[in-house]
């Protein structure tokens, strides 16, 4: 394939531009992704560490879905093994199943045997009754009370976000269930997966198709006024540098990440412990517990949120005026140029893993469906 020879630009090696990608190809078109990191799979992303340990470098990815059709197209490009996602919060030097349930509840509070209805009275008597919760604070005031609040997500969250929950839109801690039950799974879907050899051999099978040409360490700016696919251009990468920042920057969260070697085969009780009490970092992440590698020794990542660098989380303090500008002109360049904005960093929303994969999956047949309307224009 040569440059020349493109139905379809794709901006963005990561889980929404390799599926578009493939679901391209797959239907006969040429199809080239651009990439400015020198890999593909995005976040998503995972390698061996210098001392022979899979490690996710971009931080943990924990597949779920309760999609069967998602996973039935994923399972073309990889076995899997269970996830096992626990999770656990260190709060004043104890570790506490999370997110909270029945055994956090009697842990922190000192109850023996605590049945749901008595939890659901417990925490009935710890709410701060509102209706209408503005902001996260008020959100998981009226859902769980001031103590757990205080132990459990105020520090997390100015950590995180180095705003006040008070700052935050409902949602944001809001994501995270209260269970009445001893379930310590992370998250509640019926499917909860780790691809058996990785994320990246994962999606290097799906781009090995005669119809995908690949270019890695390749910002879209440079090649963006070069090439010129016949079909469309699906853009992956962040909003307002689409526009070079004509209305100003939208504001992101972004992590450092530190990785330690450690000469014994698990270090960690589970995959992640959260800090939202202690230490400048947020959470470590000992991945081995859900890659099934067996290794003698193992490595523990250190997670530390800093302002404004690599866009990982959009802040859901931003301006809506602003974000609303751009998406109007992405509205625009859809309409004139075939420009379609997809995934995390073009629509400026965080979004889980499956959605990334679902949107990359149909954003194809967006395409035609847009193409056939501009024919009976």
């Amino acid at each position: 394939m040569n440059h020349s020879d493109i139905d379809i630009l794709i901006v963005g090696a990561g889980a929404v531009g390799s599926v578009a990608a493939e679901r391209a190809a797959d239907k006969g078109y040429k199809v080239l992704i651009v990439e400015r990191r020198n890999h593909i799979a995005g976040n998503c992303f995972d390698e061996v560490f210098e001392n022979g340990v899979l490690v996710h470098k971009y931080g943990p990815h924990y597949f779920r879905t309760n999609d069967e059709d998602l996973l039935n197209y994923l399972s073309k490009f990889t076995d899997w093994i269970p996830g096992n996602y626990i999770v656990k919060s260190r709060v004043n030097g104890c570790l506490y199943p999370f997110p909270i349930n029945l055994t956090t509840l009697e842990k922190f509070f000192r109850i023996s045997y605590l049945n749901p209805e008595d939890a659901g009275h417990l925490l009935a008597a710890k709410r701060i009754k509102n209706q209408d919760p503005k902001n996260s604070e008020e959100f998981v005031l009226s859902r769980v009370g001031d103590e757990l609040y205080k132990a459990f997500y105020l520090g997390y969250t100015l950590k995180q976000w180095n705003r006040h929950p008070k700052e935050l839109d409902a949602g944001v801690c809001g994501r995270i269930p209260v269970r009445l039950n001893r379930d310590e799974r992370y998250v509640d879907h019926k499917y909860q997966l780790m691809p058996k050899d990785g994320y990246t051999k994962m999606f290097e099978r799906m781009l090995e198709h005669d119809n995908i040409k690949i270019l890695v360490e390749t910002p879209y700016q440079k090649i963006k006024d070069i090439l010129r696919p016949r079909v469309a251009t699906i853009y992956c990468g962040p909003l307002d540098e689409y526009y070079e920042f004509c209305f100003g920057k939208l504001p992101w969260r972004s992590l450092k990440f530190e990785f330690k070697t450690e000469k014994k085969e698990f270090v960690q009780p589970c995959v992640q412990i959260n800090y939202p009490d202690e230490h400048s970092y947020t959470r470590t992440v000992e991945i081995k517990h859900v890659t099934g590698q067996v290794h003698p020794e193992t490595v523990v990542s250190y997670e530390y949120p800093v302002e404004g660098e690599e866009p990982y989380y959009p802040l859901a303090t931003c301006d809506k005026e602003l974000i609303s500008r751009y998406e109007h002109l992405a509205s625009k360049e859809m309409l004139q140029k075939k420009v379609f904005f997809s995934g995390r960093l073009a629509r400026y929303k965080y979004i889980d893993m499956d959605e990334a994969f679902n949107e990359g999956f149909h954003i194809i047949d967006h395409i035609e469906k847009e193409a056939c309307k501009s024919v009976r224009l």
